[in-house]
């Protein structure tokens, strides 16, 4: 039985290593990716500072705090695309009246996240991992958002993608709020948590390739199509 013990304490002691060590690769790739992307995309992230500017003043970049790993406080960066003073609801809808003319370029784009390749330098976002929720939507008391936030929130997941038209699903309903938190949420940690099971470097790699082809092309969205072959290799 001591045996057995020592075996299982043994196993359980390698496991918790190999997963540091998974970490730590996945985060020294992201800080690379990260890094060589802002360096890249630095022109256009100027333009699109300039284009924010112009068209709605200041400010030009949008933080809000958002949970992180383990319910960990960070403030995400975004290029601004709402009118300022835009109180109202806490998701946005495709028909909602805040987002200025530039941000619904920005938005269909994706521009607006660019700012966020800082956070993944900063060690508070992964490239790859659950997209991060505003506070006032996180339940950390539910197992199910313990599981998730185990990981850093990420730039794009299986769930940003298969969600690519959320603005479009919110504005077709009565009650965006109402439906976000029973319908869409609920599937988005389900997604999440299927992902986390079967994660590799290659499965990180297809989703960061698929996401590029639906920001360039938002045209070729298939949410249906998309949905199956994202869920095809996740296992029930």
């Amino acid at each position: 039985m001591n045996w057995e013990i020592g075996g299982d304490v043994k196993e359980s002691a390698e496991i918790r290593k190999a997963g540091r060590t998974a970490r730590a690769i996945r985060r020294g790739l992201d800080k690379g990716v990260a890094l060589v992307a802002l360096a890249l995309l630095a022109p256009l992230m100027a333009l699109v500072a300039l284009a924010v500017l112009v068209g709605d003043g200041r400010p030009v970049i949008f933080r809000q705090k958002r949970a992180g790993r383990r319910n960990m406080e960070f403030e995400l960066l975004k290029f601004r695309s709402m009118k300022n003073n835009n109180e109202g609801p806490g998701i946005t809808a495709a028909s909602d009246r805040r987002i200025t003319k530039v941000g619904r370029f920005l938005r269909k784009y994706k521009l607006d996240e660019l700012p966020q390749l800082w956070n993944v330098v900063c060690g508070e976002m992964s490239i790859v991992g659950p997209r991060p929720e505003a506070l006032r939507y996180v339940d950390y008391t539910d197992e199910r958002w313990r599981a998730v936030l185990e990981d850093l929130p990420g730039l794009t997941d299986v769930a940003t993608l298969v969600y690519r038209h959320e603005e479009e699903l919110l504005a077709g309903v009565s009650d965006p709020d109402a439906y976000y938190r029973e319908v869409l949420l609920p599937d988005k940690l389900s997604l999440n948590i299927r992902y986390q099971r079967c994660r590799t470097l290659v499965s990180d790699f297809r989703l960061v390739l698929t996401t590029i082809c639906y920001s360039i092309a938002p045209r070729s969205f298939d949410p249906t199509a998309l949905r199956v072959t994202l869920l095809a290799g996740l296992g029930k």
